[in-house]
């Protein structure tokens, strides 16, 4: 951050000197004592050991009594494990999806749930289309924004699904949008259901889109993809056509992934 974002109140002391600590430690510095985490980062024993010890009551840090020592917590790997697992998924999915764009020359989606939003992790478009969507690699959405959003939220647990619209309540995106939290949840069955999802202008006026799930060896969905479109440019023989091409696809994701289920 520039000086003039430290000006603005946006900088804090506090959780630049936490973010040392971390920092400091390496895979030929796993261990530290009070005195050299202190001498490493730079800052005064009683200082390091006040954030240490916060770091530590929320698993970032942990502290051997015995060997009086220093090193990283589990939240760290649990966090890198999520960040590995995203990367990993793209990999694996990018020439699915560059394969399923190329075939059908529709703009082509993997998307995620990452802290309770929806997160798209890959996109290709056809670089003949003028149309460019606004949903971006790396971009943010609602938890039940579109095609992924439901269909990811289809596969939760009934209590982590009342969790995730309490915290985001449903709001209308467009007309078409749902907003009654029973016609949703009966939304949800019917997408577990059928295997895919159908998403005709609820996100975006105009844009529908199509939407299969991604599973695990451990019948775990991971993730989705999914293919958007005008509207109006397909009819409902197309439409079928499209719902298997990407239900197909999805099948051979999973199946590269492990899954045995179908």
């Amino acid at each position: 951050m520039d000086r003039k974002g430290r000006e603005k109140g946006f900088y804090n002391r506090s959780l630049e000197r936490a973010l040392k600590i971390l920092c400091a430690f390496s895979s030929e510095r796993q261990g530290m004592t009070l005195g050299q985490l202190s001498e490493a980062v730079g800052l005064p024993k009683a200082t390091t050991m006040r954030l240490s010890m916060t770091l530590i009551d929320h698993d970032f840090l942990r502290y051997d009594s015995q060997t009086k020592k220093y090193s990283l917590g589990l939240k760290l790997f649990e966090l890198g494990s999520i960040v590995f697992s995203t990367f990993s998924l793209r990999k694996i999915v990018s020439p699915y999806l560059a394969s399923l764009q190329a075939k059908i020359a529709k703009t082509t989606f993997l998307g995620v749930i990452l802290d309770d939003q929806l997160v798209y992790l890959d996109k290709h478009e056809d670089p003949r289309n003028p149309i460019r969507f606004a949903s971006n690699i790396g971009m943010r959405r609602p938890p039940y924004f579109g095609m992924l959003g439901q269909l990811l939220m289809a596969y939760m647990e009934e209590e982590e699904v009342d969790r995730i619209l309490k915290k985001t309540p449903l709001a209308p995106l467009t007309k078409l949008s749902i907003v009654d939290v029973g016609e949703f949840k009966k939304r949800l069955i019917s997408i577990r259901e059928k295997g895919y999802f159908i998403d005709e202008g609820e996100a975006i006026d105009g844009i529908s889109g199509i939407s299969a799930p991604i599973f695990d060896y451990t019948g775990k969905v991971v993730g989705g993809i999914g293919i958007g479109f005008i509207s109006i440019s397909v009819d409902e023989d197309e439409k079928k056509a499209l719902v298997k091409e990407v239900v197909q696809t999805a099948k051979k994701i999973s199946q590269e992934l492990g899954y045995g289920g179908y």
